[in-house]
């Protein structure tokens, strides 16, 4: 039996299905979370949903409703762990990724867990795992799970359209290395299913607000650097700066691949004051220029090798002269 059939027969044998995601929602988190849930549905059982955070705003096209978050409803989150029978580790491979309060929880389980992720380095606390570093995104997995498991025939729109977003926006529109002909194959279903891709792009991407544009506007006039022979661009915003733009989570999200966007640019970084602490997104292009080991060896984070996340607990000038100081170790030109 493969581990997608191990994975269908967990699903009918449980009672208390929870699927859960890491800290700081995106569209593949959510997207795949939906797509799961829809399909655990589709098989005639019952699921919920835990999220440590609420999803950005550039995402309340999806009925959003299923999805419980801990920094909303603590109680609800924990009595679903503590009745769970199954629990679904989706686009995480490492427990401090669910953040402080969901991680205790999830430590503490004791029943069967799933972990179905495409980040490197995955932790070994899960039964049963799937890590395929290769993919494009966990959405992209849970749809090779609908079809290995074969039951490719109950895919439709409601389960196709979120994981067609989750594929979307962790791939930038399909541009990452990460795309592959596999990933296209998957599109192709899903498009056949019934899914309206027009439609997605044309409901995340035209949701811009006017202090939205204006912050970004902000960011790259005012604020942003270029070093290191015009190769790295690093974009910070203080909490005055984000509020006084009206920061909405999401806000921030493209800056980064919009500053690597400009010629010659091979790493750009993206720095942001929120709930006390230095928030970071890393992009790059290339194998040459991997940020995921800059984000995990300094700054507590991680992920692929062109797009990761970090933390910083020092000020944004401290936190600006650390990169700044690592930057031709990293990427040297």
């Amino acid at each position: 039996m493969n581990k997608y059939k191990q994975i269908e027969a967990a699903i009918l044998a449980a009672s208390n299905i929870l699927i859960t995601a890491h800290k700081s929602a995106d569209g593949d988190s959510v997207g795949s979370s939906l797509g799961l849930l829809h399909f655990i549905e589709k098989l005639g059982k019952k699921a919920t949903i835990c999220h440590p955070d609420q999803a950005p705003d550039f995402l309340d096209f999806l009925d959003l409703s299923p999805i419980i978050t801990m920094d909303q409803e603590p109680e609800k989150v924990t009595e679903a762990f503590i009745e769970a029978d199954l629990i679904f580790c989706l686009d995480y491979n490492s427990t401090d990724r669910v953040g402080k309060e969901m991680q205790v929880l999830l430590e503490a389980a004791t029943c069967t867990l799933i972990m179905i992720d495409h980040h490197q380095d995955p932790q070994g606390f899960t039964s049963l795992t799937i890590s395929e570093t290769s993919a494009s995104s966990t959405a992209e997995l849970i749809v090779e799970l609908i079809e290995q498991s074969g039951n490719e025939a109950i895919l439709d729109e409601e389960i196709g359209t979120p994981l067609y977003l989750g594929i979307l926006t962790d791939t930038g529109s399909f541009r990452f290395n990460s795309v592959k002909p596999r990933t296209h194959e998957v599109l192709a279903k899903l498009l056949a299913s019934g899914v309206k891709h027009h439609l997605i792009h044309e409901l995340l991407n035209d949701t811009n607000t006017a202090s939205r544009l204006r912050l970004q506007g902000f960011a790259m006039s005012q604020k942003m650097e270029v070093l290191n022979e015009n190769t790295v661009a690093i974009i910070p915003l203080t909490k005055e700066e984000l509020a006084t733009y009206d920061y909405k989570k999401g806000d921030t999200d493209s800056l980064a691949n919009l500053a690597l966007s400009i010629k010659g640019i091979k790493v750009a970084i993206m720095l942001s004051e929120r709930d006390g602490m230095v928030k970071m997104s890393f992009r790059s292009k290339g194998k040459d220029n991997p940020v995921n080991t800059l984000a995990a060896a300094h700054f507590e984070g991680g992920g692929h090798i062109n797009a990761a996340g970090g933390m910083s607990e020092l000020s944004i000038p401290e936190t600006l002269d650390k990169i700044k100081s690592l930057i031709p170790e990293y990427f040297p030109v």
